[in-house]
């Protein structure tokens, strides 16, 4: 999901496998058709932009620029996977700089991958104070309040970031999946009626036909990497494509295949895209579902 974040350089080699070192006794023969991505590194460029980062800190700077560049250390430290070092980051970027948006943006993300959702409504909301129409802070608020299982609240925020851009599938595939929480038949009309405006040749529309009963998982998986854009890595595209099928499994009450589905998009190391990001809180809420079966 290409929501902003910076773009890490894919080492992306794709080999057919058998499926058998992720099935469990209930996978299903659709997983033999699984590509494997080698996964993405972070580029030498960001180690030496951490170094001058570093060094510009320990000179005599204003708040405004001491904030600025914690703000920018800690959007490199979570472009790098390394998520404690950029909370921390973004902590003191506010600090120092208490009207900076997308700091406090990130910090709802953060406190949302952890569960401490009071935290994250607290940054969100003050996200959203400072810059109403702030591109992501609603997605990322309803993001908060879908795993937070405030379900009505999640869906407002949903519909209010999707009403930004009506024809953007993503928008639409999250919205679908809250609804999907409340009454899954109004979820799939809504989800239906909203994709008239997607483009055909966008690659999501594939996961809108898999929700909706249009398309089976089989045939998802041997075309999910089909038509890939010059400026698209194959690990980003996998990174949701299997996070979407383990949200697709988790419907249908398959919590083993949807783990596999979830380890499968943490293995890209995508660590930017929101399906990386929440697709440890997906692992875990399978696996506390397989338990209790």
């Amino acid at each position: 999901m290409q929501f902003a974040r910076f773009v890490l350089p894919a080492l992306a080699v794709a080999v057919w496998v058998s499926g058998c070192s992720v099935q469990t006794s209930d996978s299903s023969p659709a997983m033999t058709h699984l590509i494997i991505a080698e996964p993405e590194q972070p580029e030498f460029r960001y180690e030496i932009e951490l170094a001058k980062l570093n060094q510009v800190l320990s000179e005599d700077l204003e708040p405004e620029q001491m904030g600025f560049i914690y703000y920018r250390r800690g959007a490199l430290y979570d472009a790098m996977g390394l998520r404690t070092l950029a909370r921390m980051d973004f902590s003191r970027a506010v600090d120092y700089r208490p009207r900076l948006a997308d700091a406090y943006n990130f910090l709802g993300i953060h406190y949302t991958q952890l569960e401490e959702f009071d935290y994250a409504y607290e940054a969100l909301d003050s996200a959203i104070e400072l810059e109403p129409e702030h591109a992501y802070a609603y997605l990322n608020r309803a993001i908060a309040e879908y795993y937070d299982r405030r379900i009505a609240y999640s869906i407002v925020d949903f519909k209010h970031h999707l009403a930004m851009q009506p024809a953007d599938p993503y928008r639409i595939i999250w919205l679908f999946i809250a609804e999907q929480r409340s009454d899954a038949e109004i979820a799939r009309a809504n989800l239906l009626a909203n994709s008239a405006t997607v483009e055909q040749s966008d690659w999501a529309l594939q996961i809108i036909e898999l929700f909706a009963g249009q398309r089976s998982e089989t045939e998802f998986l041997k075309q999910m990497t089909d038509n890939l854009r010059a400026d698209e890595k194959l690990t980003e595209r996998l990174c949701e494509a299997y996070f979407y099928l383990g949200k697709y499994k988790q419907m249908q009450g398959q919590w083993a295949q949807a783990m596999n589905y979830f380890k499968l998009a943490l293995t890209t190391n995508v660590y930017e895209f929101v399906e990386h990001r929440y697709a440890s809180l997906e692992l875990q809420n399978s696996r506390e579902q397989l338990t209790e079966k």
